[in-house]
């Protein structure tokens, strides 16, 4: 007789997320708009793959790379190890969306630092919108929904609001401080509700890369991606393990993290974080902050349609 499985072998054997069809194209529009937001402090390029689709991907092609040079490195079947592990790399994914990414991020770049002195609390407002909205997409990629499951987002979502309410800090760039705050930073960027720019921010090397970015400065971005290497190096196997193997704990404590990140996008506040009441900007404020959720709400039904077909 056949017996059946505990709950533990059952949550171990959990279904890992499925991947989704995607166009070349539309790839690159992806991209794009990961790169556009990695310039916005509060606002989280893993919050947009999750949205658009493309999240599991990445993860599971950046934990490919990783393997296959870790292969290269310390063999056995050095040459053929490193071939197969690449086979596995999602390429129509992962090359047009690193296009994507440097086109909108190097646009982006131009203009961002000007738009969020001008415009603060609106700019802040909009994205408040879209990643309340944006919530609903790791929930409901979920496979199932428990009580632990909500009570580890509820900590998460905890720890993330004390984190962001951090003030900034003023760091000299050097190459010592630089090389961290990139690793830390791609982490954000590969963990959706964390923003990489919002934690450079918090370093006090923020403005000092987007001048860099937008002046080409060569020595500050090469010392900046060795340290977004090391980052993905150190979080990616992890991740794309928690995916495979406990996706709807992942997934919920991932909404968490986005939902605790919304105190960093309140529009009102002190340059040391402190929160304001709203003041005479909150019709408007509320007016941006409804079209943002409308955008992403509207993505995201449109999203659930294709899935279901």
């Amino acid at each position: 007789m056949s017996q059946k499985p505990s709950s533990a072998q059952h949550q171990q054997t959990e279904a890992p997320l499925p991947d989704r069809r995607t166009s070349v194209p539309g790839n690159v529009v992806r991209g794009a708009m990961i790169g556009v937001v990695e310039t916005v402090p509060g606002v989280s390029g893993g919050t947009v793959a999750l949205v658009v689709g493309i999240y599991s991907q990445l993860i599971r092609s950046a934990s490919a790379v990783v393997a296959a040079f870790r292969q290269l490195i310390t063999g056995p079947d050095r040459v053929a190890g490193f071939r197969r592990h690449l086979r596995e790399v999602h390429w129509r994914v992962v090359l047009p969306v690193l296009i994507g990414m440097l086109i909108g991020l190097f646009t982006a770049v131009q203009f961002i630092g000007d738009w969020i002195e001008s415009h603060p609390e609106l700019t802040r407002a909009v994205f408040f919108g879209m990643v309340l909205a944006s919530i609903a997409v790791p929930v409901r990629m979920a496979p199932t929904v428990r009580g632990r499951h909500l009570a580890a987002g509820a900590a998460a979502a905890a720890v993330t609001f004390a984190l962001v309410s951090l003030p900034p800090n003023q760091t000299e760039p050097q190459w010592w401080s630089i090389l961290p705050a990139a690793a830390v930073a791609v982490c954000a960027l590969l963990l959706p509700g964390l923003s990489g720019s919002f934690l450079l921010l918090t370093f006090g090397l923020y403005e000092p890369t987007i001048q860099a970015a937008r002046d080409f400065d060569l020595a500050y971005l090469g010392v900046f991606a060795l340290g977004l290497l090391l980052g993905v190096v150190s979080i990616v196997q992890a991740l794309k393990w928690l995916l495979d193997h406990h996706p709807a704990m992942t997934l919920i404590v991932l909404a968490g993290v986005m939902l605790g990140a919304l105190r960093a996008l309140w529009p009102w506040q002190t340059e040391d974080r402190g929160l304001l009441p709203p003041d005479e900007l909150l019709g408007a404020a509320a007016g941006v902050a409804v079209a943002g959720f409308a955008v992403v709400a509207v993505l995201v039904l449109i999203d659930a349609r294709i899935s279901r077909r």
